[in-house]
């Protein structure tokens, strides 16, 4: 057995190396393709040092910082190959790829760059610290509840932004000898300003209810996928009503790890499918697009299990339910949102049109879900946390500035220690 997993290992690792020369070989003449960038453009610069597989976390702040462009020319700065190759392929912004110090260095130096942003917090953030005369500021990828978001790490940035309330009340408890009035600087959730789209259905008087429900997970702790305990039922009963339509987007993982749950899935699907086909009119969505943002925006009520999903909706300040996790070694944050929110039980999903009225018509509900949006993200009026992005950046710009005059010698001579 040893000798068969370690030939599949050696054929896999071949397969990557080959994969990865090809890659390279792409990139090359992508690279050689791209334009010069006009020297002393970009004022902004966006630090991405992961490869392809966190694309995420970058993806969500494309509308966002193509807004602040139209002020402050924004560059991404792309250290990982696979990324790259997306990058400039997908990107609307422009970007570069440095692959060595010795490429980012000259980047560096042919630019404005008064503001580097990071979002997430790879290990290779670090070598662009070296670099002053400049603020680093984290933006992180997302707002949740999870450790991640409380790390100690924050203290390596000049500011970090954050969502609100909430997300400073969380550094608070970790973090030690930290200026929170001035390094902490809340903005609220911009990527909500830009959660939309063309639908892919006619908007009439039925109640759209957005189920996004996460995948099965790979460990007991982790196993909040809803899909096969309350999925089935959930959008069985929602079709039944005539005066409901479902946007059903799953997690593209659903079904790796446990085969009821994929065909659950598939079941869903097919009721879907079978629904549309005895009434046009419904136009229920299976949506499995790479676009995130309209549903979330477009729908009456969203439900959702226990993922990143939760805290977007909750940045819209729309009606949102969760459902509770049938494994009881499942773990569930005590703190936060998920302390008080609205659960969705399983032995609940038979009555779930009475749900769903009670989070679109009781003014207690409807009050909570207000309260708990404030809470983390501030003001969800449309446009509101844009324009304090905006108003951030500024600030960060005059502080630059300030600091410029004062250390006018030292940037005038705009010289960079060189790499040992």
């Amino acid at each position: 057995m040893n000798v068969i997993g370690d030939a599949q290992k050696a054929m896999q690792l071949g397969k990557k190396l080959v994969d990865n020369r090809r890659a390279h070989m792409v990139l090359r003449q992508k690279v050689r393709s791209q334009p010069p960038l006009e020297p002393e453009r970009f004022k902004i610069a966006v630090y991405f040092a992961d490869e392809a597989v966190n694309m995420y976390q970058i993806r969500q702040w494309y509308k966002p910082l193509l807004e602040l462009a139209k002020t402050w020319p924004v560059l991404i700065l792309s250290r990982g190959s696979t990324a790259a190759l997306q990058l400039f392929d997908e990107s609307p912004l422009p970007v570069t790829y440095v692959r060595t110090v010795a490429d980012l260095e000259k980047t560096v130096a042919r630019q404005d760059i008064r503001i580097v942003f990071y979002v997430n917090q790879n290990a290779k953030n670090f070598q662009m610290f070296r670099y002053g005369q400049r603020w680093h500021v984290f933006i992180n990828h997302g707002e949740s509840d999870k450790m991640y978001m409380t790390t100690n790490q924050f203290k390596a940035y000049d500011y970090s932004l954050i969502a609100g309330e909430a997300a400073r009340a969380r550094l608070e408890r970790v973090l030690w000898d930290y200026d929170f009035d001035k390094r902490a600087l809340p903005i609220g959730r911009p990527q909500a300003d830009h959660f939309s789209g063309a639908l892919p259905y006619t908007p009439d008087e039925r109640i759209v209810v957005l189920y996004a429900p996460t995948w099965e997970g790979d460990r007991a702790a982790a196993a909040y996928g809803s899909i096969a305990s309350h999925g089935v039922g959930l959008v069985r009963a929602l079709l039944a009503t005539g005066r409901h339509r479902v946007i059903y987007r799953p997690h593209p993982r659903s079904g790796i790890v446990n085969n009821l749950y994929g065909q659950a899935n598939r079941e869903i699907i097919g009721m879907l499918a079978a629904a549309n086909k005895a009434d046009p009119t419904a136009q229920h969505v299976f949506d499995n697009g790479s676009e995130i943002g309209w549903q979330i925006a477009a729908a009456d009520v969203a439900i959702s299990d226990i993922s990143a999903m939760i805290y977007d909706r909750l940045a819209t300040g729309k009606p949102l339910m969760v459902t509770r996790p049938v494994s009881e070694r499942a773990k569930i944050d005590a703190g936060g949102y998920l302390s008080a929110c609205e659960w969705l039980e399983v032995d609940d999903v038979a009555e779930i049109t009475e749900q769903i009225d009670r989070l679109l018509h009781d003014p207690e509900t409807v009050e909570r879900i207000a309260t708990w949006s404030q809470y983390y993200f501030g003001d969800t009026t449309p446009g509101t946390a844009t324009k304090r992005f905006h108003d951030t950046v500024q600030h960060l710009m005059d502080q630059w500035a300030e600091h410029a005059r004062i250390h006018e010698i030292d940037l005038a001579e705009r010289t960079v220690d060189s790499p040992h």
